[in-house]
């Protein structure tokens, strides 16, 4: 049954994941064990988007599969272990629309095991460090896709250093490099949705 689920997300089978979730546990495996095979899943799609086996598409219909089959397993798992690994803030900094990325990033840091809080776009500094203070945040992502909007990304990781709480910053976008986010003070970079699902386990482990 789980290689049945595993196989499912992978494929991005949206509509049949949650009756195979529902088979799985009927026929006793136990939850955590489902979601552990969702997310183990999720790395391998991860893997192929890395490696140019699949695209943007493909991977994000997947991460869609995947949060269909944690909406089926949540009323079965003990309270808060879908985002076991802890919270992560988001958001598109002040001055920038874009959120297609930045949506992408959340769905495949969610299916990595965490609990998003999604800020949305045009986010001003006032509105990334109060949210970055609430409790369970690990980790908070903060993106830019306009080279115009690299001063506020700039300013936003200023900000929650300033606030001294023990958070890991997480930056990336289109303009954005690994030389930029060491200028900033980031603690991670990654060029794209995979590998920043990867890194935020990093960050925690």
């Amino acid at each position: 049954m789980l290689n049945k689920v595993h196989d499912l997300v992978i494929r991005g089978k949206a509509r049949l994941i949650t009756g195979a979730v529902a088979e799985a546990l009927e026929n006793g495996c136990a939850p955590g064990d489902i979601l552990s095979t969702m997310i183990a899943a999720m790395d391998v799609v991860g893997d192929r988007f890395q490696n140019g086996e699949i695209f943007v598409p493909e991977m994000l219909i997947a991460a869609k599969a995947m949060k269909k089959g944690v909406e089926e397993l949540k009323p079965h798992l003990a309270a808060g272990a879908a985002g076991a690994l802890g919270k992560v803030v988001i958001g598109t900094v002040a001055g920038d629309l874009h959120d297609i990325g930045k949506n992408l990033v959340a769905m495949m840091i969610e299916s990595a095991g965490f609990e998003i809080i999604d800020l949305g776009v045009d986010v001003p500094v006032e509105k990334f460090v109060p949210a970055a203070r609430a409790e369970g945040v690990m980790i908070v992502a903060c993106s830019a896709l306009l080279t115009t909007t690299m001063p506020a990304l700039e300013a936003t990781v200023a900000a929650l250093r300033a606030d001294g709480r023990d958070y890991r910053i997480m930056v990336g976008g289109a303009p954005i490099t690994q030389e930029f986010a060491d200028k900033i003070g980031a603690d991670a970079f990654t060029a794209d949705a995979a590998a920043a699902a990867k890194k935020a386990r990093e960050l925690v482990a």
